[in-house]
């Protein structure tokens, strides 16, 4: 079984990897323009604007991650936003996933967050199961909002 850690600047290559693995996933991949100098001055920075936890394996290859950043919410306050929940396709279906949510949601308590928030593709059938599991509660009377620089 995979143990879970916190994510550091020598993880940052597999990471990279397993977000564009994603993007394939997601029919987007073209849409990937971050980069492994991006992520450490992001995340490794004077303030850093994410953190980031690993599955690994026995032989130290990185097989998912989960990415998070804190927002706050006028209504709730300190929330965790949940930016990506990746494994590695040929790894699903084995737990990994249900570790390192697990471990997400630690964090946010542990840093005194109020919940979790994050988005699921309404066509990706296996995620909204797998959010199902924990009583989630999903929105349809909301509208994403974004706005490139």
């Amino acid at each position: 079984m995979a143990i879970i850690r916190q994510g550091n600047k020598a993880d940052l290559p597999a990471a990279l990897e397993l977000i564009r693995e994603l993007a394939i996933y997601e029919k987007a991949e073209h849409e990937v323009a971050n980069t492994v100098e991006m992520m450490e001055k992001d995340g490794f920075g004077a303030q850093p604007v994410f953190g980031f936890i690993v599955a690994e394996e026995d032989g130290g290859e990185i097989i998912g991650m989960s990415m998070y950043y804190y927002r706050y919410s006028t209504w709730k306050g300190k929330r965790m936003y949940l930016e990506d929940l990746i494994v590695k396709e040929a790894k699903r279906g084995s737990g990994v996933g249900k570790l390192l949510f697990e471990r997400t949601i630690e964090i946010g308590k542990e840093t005194g967050c109020t919940g979790m928030m994050w988005q699921v593709l309404d066509w990706n059938e296996p995620a909204i199961n797998f959010y199902k599991k924990y009583n989630t509660r999903m929105e349809d009377d909301w509208i994403n909002c974004n706005l490139d620089f």
